[in-house]
């Protein structure tokens, strides 16, 4: 999938999962029921143990069905070990411009962790296809994405920290041109309870925020 594509779909989509799970096999799993729930797109983070073989047990098994990432990725060494692996763009904690030119060196679209005005600017100067605002709940949430797309119109934003299903819809509403939601959707004790049609009915309904959220700008 060309970059285009990838960044055209996660915003159509309106939300990446974030997969931090205990086990590389509790990601591939919860994957696959944020997939059964409708949600196509999902990054693993670097955190995860066996990450990098998660990430290519997904590529294998929903090649294209999903826009698979790559998140927690700190430098541009674990990044093109992550695209090897089968990741089609990367998401980072904070600013790290080696990072971003080596996503540009191969076409994968890339979307670094920024907090400060300043950060954000510097992070889309230097080539973010969009900024990831974390951690956006402990500023104030959609009020600061709000208060963030004042001065910076041009900026593609996604707010990740504070993204729950009451707020989704406000942040969206606010500017953001997608959420990330982490705990709040892979959620650890459903993991732990190996229940993850629990997990594809938080997708489903992330999924109706999103459209109702996406109606009403629209109406």
């Amino acid at each position: 999938m060309k970059k285009a594509q990838v960044l055209s779909f996660i915003q159509e989509t309106g939300i990446v999962p974030v997969v931090r799970t205990a086990t590389a096999e509790a990601a591939v799993n919860a994957i696959e029921a944020i997939y059964n729930g409708g949600i196509r797109a999902a990054e693993i983070t670097m955190t995860v143990p066996g990450a990098v073989k998660a990430l290519e047990k997904v590529a294998d098994r929903f090649g294209d069905k999903i826009v698979l990432g790559a998140g927690t990725v700190l430098d541009p060494e674990t990044a093109r070990i992550c695209m090897l692996a089968g990741a089609q763009f990367f998401v980072t904690p904070s600013l790290n411009v080696k990072t971003i030119e080596m996503a540009r060196r191969y076409s994968k679209p890339i979307c670094p962790g920024a907090l400060t005005p300043t950060e954000v600017l510097t992070a889309w100067e230097a080539g973010a296809d969009v900024v990831k605002v974390f951690p956006c709940g402990n500023m104030g949430g959609p009020k600061y994405i709000k208060a963030l797309k004042g001065p910076f119109p041009q900026i593609e934003m996604i707010p990740t920290g504070g993204v729950n299903l009451e707020t989704a819809g406000d942040f969206l509403r606010a500017g953001a041109c997608a959420v990330a939601v982490g705990g709040e959707l892979v959620d650890a004790k459903l993991i732990k309870a190996g229940d993850y049609a629990g997990i594809q009915k938080l997708a489903e309904q992330y999924l109706a925020v999103i459209r109702k959220a996406r109606a009403e700008l629209a109406g």
